[in-house]
C-alpha cells in the first residue's frame, strides 16, 4: 500500500467535516473516504499531519510531526483502508509518550474509526480493504 501525504488545506477540511475521529491520549484521528476526483484505488492512502501552537514552539511541533510520521510507516501500511483520507494531530503527549504507546494509540484510532465508517455504510455498499471490494456481510437479526 502507498502512503501520500495531504498538503491542500480543503482536504483537512474535508476530512474534519466528514466527522469520523477518535482522540487517544498521544493523538487524535480523523478519516474520511477519499474524494471521487482523487480515488485513484490501487492502493493509495492520504495522509496528513498537524501540530497546533499548544504543542510548543516550532522545534517541538516539527519534532511531533516527525514522531507521527514515523508512526503512520509503522502502522498504516498494513491497517488503513485504501481510498481514504486520514489526518493525524499531535496532542501534548505526543513528544513524551513512548514510541511503542504512540504505535498502540495510533492502531486503536485505525480500528475504532474503521468501525465507524462500516457503520455509516449504506446497505449493500461495498468497501474497499487493502487493495480488494470486499461487500458488507449479513447483520445480526437478518434472516
Amino acid at each position: 500500500m502507498r502512503i501520500a501525504t495531504l498538503k491542500k488545506r480543503s482536504d483537512f477540511l474535508r476530512v474534519r467535516a466528514a466527522g469520523y475521529r477518535w482522540a487517544a491520549p498521544g493523538l487524535v484521528l480523523q478519516a474520511a473516504p477519499a474524494a471521487a476526483a482523487d480515488d485513484t484505488g490501487g492502493g493509495l492512502v492520504r495522509v496528513g499531519y498537524t501540530a497546533s501552537r499548544r504543542i510548543g514552539n516550532a522545534v517541538a511541533r516539527n519534532r511531533a510531526k516527525r514522531r507521527l510520521r514515523a508512526a503512520v510507516a509503522h502502522v498504516m501500511p498494513t491497517s488503513a483502508q485504501c481510498g481514504c483520507d486520514y489526518v493525524v494531530i499531535a496532542r501534548a503527549a505526543t513528544l513524551t509518550r513512548p514510541f511503542d504507546a504512540l504505535i498502540g494509540d495510533l492502531t486503536a484510532a485505525l480500528v475504532r474509526v474503521s468501525a465507524r465508517m462500516r457503520e455509516r455504510l449504506p446497505e449493500g455498499g461495498r468497501q474497499v480493504v487493502a487493495g480488494r471490494q470486499r461487500a458488507e456481510g449479513p447483520k445480526a437479526g437478518d434472516a
